[in-house]
């Protein structure tokens, strides 16, 4: 009566609960993670791929130097341990990088949207650990190859 609808007319309102409200957030929020999750992923993976690339130009350029420490009595696995090390450092420095960018940025859309910010130092931590993990799997591959030069063959590369 108050909403002037005819019998047989359609509804002009809807009614809502807040189980319905609820719902519909949820999915919303689930949305969203998965599609970030897979642009984190993939961002991660590219990462990987560019920290690879880097180790094996480094194992390139410095084929000499490794072939001097091999021949000198360094073994296979202080080569491994020094080119794995640079890895987990080159990622542990962009995982840095990536965190105090990301915090920032947080902080500045909070401060624009009027949230406040709330800062988790496990969230953090778990970047940073994750970082690292890159780090060493996609730094296997070329200090793999670097410890399996024959000092021979590294002392005659040009």
């Amino acid at each position: 009566e108050r909403r002037r609808v005819r019998d047989g007319d359609d509804d002009n309102f809807n009614v809502e609960n807040m189980q319905s409200v609820m719902s519909l957030v949820e999915t919303t929020t689930g949305v969203l993670t998965a599609g970030l999750s897979a642009v984190a992923a993939i961002s991660l993976l590219v990462g990987g791929i560019g920290i690879m690339n880097i180790m094996l130009v480094s194992v390139t350029e410095r084929t000499r130097e490794i072939g001097i420490r091999l021949a000198i009595g360094a073994l296979e696995r202080d080569v491994l341990a020094q080119f794995l090390v640079e890895a987990v450092l080159l990622s542990c420095l962009g995982g840095l990088v990536g965190a105090a960018l990301g915090l920032g940025a947080s902080w500045l859309i909070a401060l624009q949207v009027e949230v406040p910010f709330v800062f988790s130092p496990w969230v953090v931590l778990a970047a940073f650990g994750f970082s690292s993990l890159v780090g060493i799997v996609f730094g296997i591959f070329p200090a793999r190859r670097a410890a399996a030069l024959a000092p021979i063959d590294a002392l005659r590369y040009e």
